[in-house]
């Protein structure tokens, strides 16, 4: 199935120029003629150097690192299609920034995660994709129609391939915390696994101790899946206890790898056998890293762009990849 460059138009910001070419590529459609600059202050510019006066627009950008930039830039871009004229804006976002604010945990504080979607909503945005939000919750900020993607097939896909080297009778998945049960329970169905669970406190961001796990893991290799992986401190702590507890080989797995300050070189040399991740956030400098492998979420976005753009069911392309 193509779509038409006379009906459809892609374009792409700054924040993963990478993952919008593999989408391009796929589907077979240049990415749009978009011109993104600052002033002297700071200030984004942008210019649409073509027409997309009745278009249906996609505009790749994940809000990553600097999270305010790129946010503020899918704003602006958003604003110029539509002040172009453009028929449809639909924003491929794969990283939803600012989803860990999705609830007041004390007084006075905002929920970030609903001034994110009206902000996206005011720009001017008729679509938003994402993939795997921090909380679910998130899809209900919306008032436009929300595509919420899962990376679990993609993930799932690549460790069938290396269990079955082994057999599934020496391997489980893991849940870091009690919170993260059922993404753990999901992978381990698709994957036909037993679980566990690691039971912790969080004395303070991004900081944890570990009290107990939950479940056989001893003399196994264990897969911890998790959303993200931040500054990797929980996640590669849990991977060092399990570790010295008896599991053999230990495995993490995340579909955002944001990788904030340590976060490299804790992975790098920890026990971690290998930490796999999707390519929602655009980090370079990885292939010099041996233990961390990117797989690619192209695939799935092309084929949910084409569905999109020719009024096909979205959630059937997520049951035929399970």
């Amino acid at each position: 199935m193509r779509i038409s460059e006379n009906e459809v138009k892609l374009f792409s910001g700054t924040s993963n120029k990478p993952l919008a070419e593999k989408i391009s590529k796929e589907l077979g459609l240049p990415l749009g003629d978009l011109h993104i600059s600052h002033f002297a202050d700071g200030e984004i510019a942008v210019k649409i150097n073509e027409t997309v006066r009745g278009r249906d627009v996609f505009l790749v950008q994940p809000t990553s690192k600097p999270v305010n930039d790129n946010l503020m830039e899918a704003l602006i871009i958003i604003d110029a299609l539509k002040r172009a004229s453009a028929h449809k804006i639909n924003l491929i976002m794969p990283y939803y920034g600012y989803a860990r604010q999705d609830r007041k945990s004390s007084g006075r504080e905002p929920i970030t995660a609903k001034l994110v979607t009206d902000l996206i909503q005011a720009a001017g945005a008729d679509r938003v994709v994402c993939v795997d939000l921090h909380a679910d919750q998130i899809q209900g900020f919306f008032n436009i129609p929300l595509d919420h993607l899962t990376a679990r097939p993609v993930i799932a896909e690549y460790f069938e391939k290396v269990i079955a080297e082994s057999g599934k009778d020496n391997w489980t998945v893991v849940s870091p915390d009690l919170g993260g049960v059922t993404r753990a329970r999901r992978l381990a169905d698709v994957l036909g696994l037993p679980i566990a669970i690691i039971e912790k406190s969080r004395p303070r961001p991004n900081e944890s101790e570990i009290l107990n796990v939950i479940g056989e893991f001893k003399g196994k290799n264990c897969i911890i899946v998790d959303d993200m992986i931040d500054t990797a401190g929980t996640i590669v702590n849990a991977s060092e206890t399990l570790k010295k507890e008896g599991a053999e080989e230990v495995y993490i797995t995340a579909s955002h790898g944001v990788l904030s300050g340590p976060a490299m070189d804790r992975i790098k040399n920890s026990c971690v056998k290998e930490c796999v991740i999707t390519d929602t956030i655009d980090h370079p400098e990885l292939e010099n890293i041996k233990n961390i492998r990117v797989l690619s979420m192209a695939p799935m976005l092309t084929e949910t762009i084409k569905a999109i753009a020719t009024y096909k069911s979205v959630s059937d392309i997520m049951k035929e990849k399970k």
